[in-house]
């Protein structure tokens, strides 16, 4: 396929490409590579060894926030702005509409990476899985986007080259989508700046953080690295695209599939079983798209398969691609029901997302990058050996890190659903499945260590070759050809035809097929991109709402006292939910093992809903009332204590922080306003009845023998919110779970 412009002309001009916000791109790729892959070391050293839990700011339930979002957002993100400013402009050929509107940009997202870092630290955190942002952070993501988006289409007006490059496409559904997933996820109602609550609870929340969270792979760690691989492949290989047609047909199928496929995360949960199987039929449909994209990516290689063996770059690009296929293979594997009953909370999981992570986005990256060295600063690449090895330990570090997360993942799904002989569980102790996998999680961390080493390699790659003295970063000035179909088309801004021009060349413009005019007209093809993805999006969440109008409720279920909200916080902040679900699966096992299986009817106070997605500890829902108070005060002081082969971290801390209940109203009247039902008098009285609360529970637990003056610590609120847990519907049919 072809970037040509159509019809011919001596006339020509100068256009000097921005290349130096490429570079700085670049620069933040491997800076924030190297930061997230560091800390995705740490935490899978404090899996496999828990002292390596280093206090208070950074034990693993704060740190894998930071992980996951600096990997996704400042890694995968920077390297995608990267590949956007840099092939965009060629493939125009004009130079971004607005300097100023680019380095905006740029280090607006460089500081919206540090202030996400830090507040996750700190324990701030809305806890969706890969929007955990509070939400001022939120807006400044929000701000960046449509400054970025409003930069690059206004490049494609401005462009010189009549038709959109594929690559050019999955950019746009990319921008588009991405903002469409943020806004819808983030609605929430603030208390104060680094608290909110979304305005969906229960299995509204869940749905529509799936919704997202499945379309934050699809958007952000797929297609605009599908838009990466349609420019950097064909460079590098020296080959054009092997099928336009190909080309077409994988687009449009993977940005009108994928956006139904998020309620599969959710099978056997509180959700209606119909929303699972919708998202489950079109995972599986999703495959297909996939695949094409795949095939034409390595097919794009014929006659050129000898260059693999003296470059590195292509070993990254094909290595890359092939694990872009087997994710997409395993991904839809996974949302089958039968499947995914052993597959979801176990580590099986982590092996697939790091496959995608580790295996297409880095190693696709990879090879952008040391494309772009020499180009972006005119010299050689410092060593191409070191990048040669670079590839080898990153491949043997994926191997590692996903044959131990699969073992480890298979394991877990079959021993937690194992029955005897006589029909009893066959490992009733969670901690044994534990014992039994922790070999793996030190063959991960060697995995993950190998992949570390190959990142800081291209760091001092791409150092040294700055740094050479032939070294000259400069921008490009090319020499085009002046648009003079713009001229002949009469054309408004939008490079849409008007009307009476329209009527007349038609005709000659569907000569060469539909796609071909409608990549000449980048306005109308942004509109039926978003209508591709708002279709899915409008019938898989409208009917959300009828779930929460329909759940059944009991007047059993009641809202969590003053002290048990503060102690949500709590649970929230130290990222509890990383390792531990609330959601008893609709399966015999979790039954057996957990008690009464979870119905809608009381998820309704849920803001926001906390059913995780990995099972490093049992799942809590029904923990309320199993353990005296004293219990769960030496559990947070040491785990070792009541559970011998405990992996989590110890929270002495909670034990000495001051429980501070200053804003426990303004929590409630913000609750109120979402419709949980606080009276004026809860809320007037939410300080004295949570001090009430807290010395009833401390006055226990020091008549068990325990320590005394806990009443105004912080332990005594987390303990109040785990007693509630289950609380409320023993004994009680909730109905509306089977459907």
């Amino acid at each position: 396929m072809s970037a040509s412009s159509t019809g011919s002309s001596a006339a020509t001009e100068q256009v000097t490409y921005d290349d130096k916000i490429t570079r700085y791109f670049v620069l933040a790729t491997v800076f924030w590579g190297v930061v997230g892959m560091g800390v995705g070391v740490l935490i899978a050293l404090q899996l496999a060894w828990w002292p390596a839990n280093l206090g208070e700011y950074f034990t693993f339930g704060r740190l894998r926030p930071v992980h996951t979002s600096a990997v996704i957002f400042a890694f995968a993100g920077n390297a995608i702005f990267a590949a956007v400013y840099y092939s965009t402009q060629r493939l125009v050929k004009a130079r971004m509409y607005s300097d100023a509107m680019s380095w905006f940009h740029f280090w607006g997202w460089q500081l919206i990476i540090v202030a996400t870092a830090v507040t996750y630290v700190l324990g701030y955190t809305q806890t969706h899985e890969y929007a955990e942002m509070i939400w001022p952070i939120d807006v400044a993501i929000t701000i960046v986007w449509v400054v970025f988006a409003a930069n690059y289409f206004l490049t494609l007006r401005d462009r010189r080259e009549q038709h959109l490059y594929a690559a050019i496409w999955f950019y746009i559904a990319s921008i588009i989508t991405i903002a469409i997933l943020h806004i819808f996820n983030n609605l929430v109602l603030p208390v104060n700046f680094f608290k909110s609550y979304p305005l969906f609870a229960g299995v509204q929340d869940a749905l529509i953080q799936w919704w997202y969270g499945h379309n934050a792979v699809a958007f952000v760690l797929t297609t605009p690295f599908l838009g990466l691989m349609y420019y950097f492949l064909p460079k590098a290989a020296g080959r054009p695209v092997y099928s336009y047609k190909l080309s077409i047909l994988h687009f449009w199928t993977l940005v009108f599939i994928y956006i139904w496929a998020g309620p599969h995360h959710l099978h056997y949960t509180a959700l209606p079983e119909w929303a699972g199987t919708l998202g489950m039929v079109f995972s599986i449909m999703l495959w297909m798209p996939s695949w094409g994209g795949m095939l034409n990516g390595l097919l794009t290689l014929r006659g050129a398969w000898h260059k693999l063996r003296d470059s590195a770059v292509l070993k990254f690009l094909v290595v890359g691609v092939t694990f872009y296929g087997m994710s997409t293979f395993e991904g839809p594997l996974l949302s089958v029901k039968s499947v995914n009953s052993l597959s979801h909370y176990t580590d099986w999981t982590i092996g697939h997302v790091h496959s995608g992570a580790l295996g297409w986005n880095g190693f696709m990256t990879f090879g952008m990058i040391y494309w772009l060295l020499p180009r972006l600063w005119n010299t050689d690449l410092w060593s191409k050996r070191w990048a040669e090895i670079h590839f080898w330990i990153g491949t043997v570090g994926i191997l590692l890190y996903i044959i131990a997360m699969y073992s480890a993942g298979v394991t877990q799904g079959l021993m937690w659903r194992a029955f005897d002989e006589t029909g009893r569980l066959m490992y009733p102790d969670f901690m044994e499945t534990v014992t039994q996998i922790l070999p793996m999680y030190w063959v991960r961390l060697v995995g993950g260590t190998l992949y570390l080493v190959g990142m800081l390699m291209l760091a001092v790659n791409m150092i040294m070759t700055i740094i050479s003295p032939d070294a000259q970063p400069e921008d490009v000035t090319a020499t085009v050809p002046k648009p003079t179909w713009r001229e002949a088309s009469d054309t408004d801004w939008s490079g849409v035809e008007t009307y009476d021009a329209a009527l007349d060349r038609m005709s000659a413009k569907l000569k060469n097929g539909w796609h071909r005019l409608l990549e000449g007209w980048p306005l109308v093809f942004t509109i039926l991109t978003t209508i591709a993805v708002l279709i899915g999006s409008v019938v898989e969440i409208l009917p959300s709402f009828l779930i929460e109008t329909r759940t059944p409720t009991t007047a059993k279920v009641q809202p969590y006292t003053p002290l048990e909200l503060e102690g949500r916080d709590i649970y929230i902040r130290e990222g509890c939910v990383n390792c531990h679900s609330q959601m008893v699966r609709r399966m015999r096992s979790e039954v057996e093992r957990y008690g009464q299986y979870n119905r809608p009817g009381e998820e309704i106070y849920e803001r926001p809903f906390l059913w995780g997605s990995k099972r490093t500890g049992p799942d809590l829902a029904r923990v309320g009332g199993k353990y005296p108070h004293l219990w769960h005060v030496r559990h947070m002081r040491d785990p070792r204590l009541t559970s011998p082969n405990s992996i989590m971290p110890p929270y002495p801390h909670l034990e000495e922080n001051e429980l501070t209940l200053g804003n426990v109203d303004e929590k409630l009247e913000t609750l109120a306003m979402l419709g949980t039902p606080y009276s004026a008098n809860n809320i007037k009285n939410a300080q004295e009845n949570a001090r009430d609360q807290a010395e009833k529970i401390a006055a226990q637990i020091e008549e068990s023998g325990g320590p005394e003056g806990l009443e105004d610590k912080e332990i005594v609120a987390l303990i109040a919110y785990l007693q509630s847990l289950g609380q409320d519907v023993k004994g009680t049919d909730l109905k509306g779970g089977m459907q």
